[in-house]
């Protein structure tokens, strides 16, 4: 009875933890969208500069990072070598940056609530750029998977009451340059065997974010911030916003490093709808049935995504458990064969 019920208190502390580190990461994450949208919108704060406000977030946490682990060394640095450095983390930075630049933009054009319905497509982009890059092996029945979450999606765009061409495709392609830096990560750090937690990634991807996102802010808003002399920097509307940046960068470490990748995706497919219903109920963005209906095809397919690849893991770590089974098998089969030899010879004897 005593080992049962340490047994269950342990379960329930896991599952406990679990789902509080779920509410923190969907919390930051909503948080940073729904404050994004606030600054960026014309109808909110307007203050339309996205480049402006990434890059304040990227100086806002390389500042930090360098602070945690330069001054109060809180987090050992990663030792890397300048070639690494320029051939995995420069390209995963510029990815990064262009991403986040596109993401952002798109607030100023959709509706949160729609923004939620087209990352759907994540999923999709990082399985067709896994294929490309031969990460992912090809099978058709989950590329029907991908093309039912796209139609889903198109059925949603279809149904969107303030498309914008220009915005979908800004969005469109933070997704694309998200997936492919999801998946460079895989193949750059993990081949070499970098782990990066979030304070070491900030440490180095954050600069180099910075530099890669000056050159077209010198070109595109520069001149625009240069000439609003009506413009002052806000810096509780802009320390917080970018204090909850950071602190979702920690959170996301939190969530998989505590639960796994798979369980994000989960927990992402929930903020998105949390996210469309606030978006309806409090920005009064509108959301019409075929929004709800193409996205709810959309949200079966990523469902039966993330169930595939939780057979997929289980079969794996099954798998894992049975190999030493298998091995000690083979060794007995050995030992009795060596014994059965050597009595034979006794015999011969």
């Amino acid at each position: 009875m005593g080992k049962g019920g340490a047994l269950s208190e342990g379960v329930i502390k896991k599952i406990v933890l679990s789902y509080t580190y779920v509410a923190i990461w969907i919390f930051l994450s909503f948080t940073v969208i729904v404050y994004n949208k606030y600054i960026l919108d014309k109808k909110m704060y307007n203050w339309p500069f996205p480049i402006t406000l990434t890059m304040i977030h990227m100086a806002f946490c390389s500042t930090l990072a360098v602070l945690l682990i330069k001054v109060f060394k809180v987090v050992e640095p990663v030792s890397m070598s300048r070639d690494t450095y320029l051939r995995s983390i420069v390209p995963i930075g510029a990815l990064y940056s262009i991403s986040l630049w596109l993401s952002n933009s798109a607030y100023i054009y959709l509706s949160v609530s729609f923004i939620q319905m087209l990352k759907a497509l994540m999923p999709v982009a990082v399985y067709s750029i896994g294929v490309l890059f031969k990460k992912e092996t090809f099978k058709s029945d989950t590329m029907t998977n991908m093309l039912s979450i796209s139609f889903g999606v198109a059925i949603a765009a279809y149904g969107e009451a303030r498309f914008d061409v220009w915005g979908v495709i800004l969005q469109l392609g933070a997704v694309a340059f998200e997936a492919t830096r999801l998946v460079l990560i895989q193949i750059l750090l993990t081949s070499k065997g970098i782990n990066l937690n979030p304070i070491t990634s900030l440490y180095y991807v954050a600069p180099c974010c910075l530099v890669f996102l000056f050159v077209p802010w010198i070109f595109v808003e520069y001149p625009v911030l240069r000439d609003t002399s009506s413009f002052h920097f806000d810096f509780l509307i802009f320390g917080t916003n970018s204090l909850c940046a950071f602190a979702l960068n920690l959170a996301v470490f939190l969530l998989v490093g505590k639960t796994s990748a798979l369980t994000m995706n989960v927990a992402g497919v929930v903020k998105d709808w949390l996210l469309i219903a606030f978006s309806w109920s409090v920005i009064k963005d509108t959301v019409t049935p075929i929004n709800l209906f193409g996205y709810g095809l959309a949200f079966l397919g990523v469902g039966y995504y993330n169930h595939s690849k939780l057979q997929a893991l289980k079969a794996k770590e099954a798998q894992k458990k049975t190999q030493p089974t298998d091995e000690e098998a083979g060794k007995l089969l050995e030992e009795r064969e060596g014994e059965g030899a050597a009595k034979r010879n006794e015999s011969r004897d």
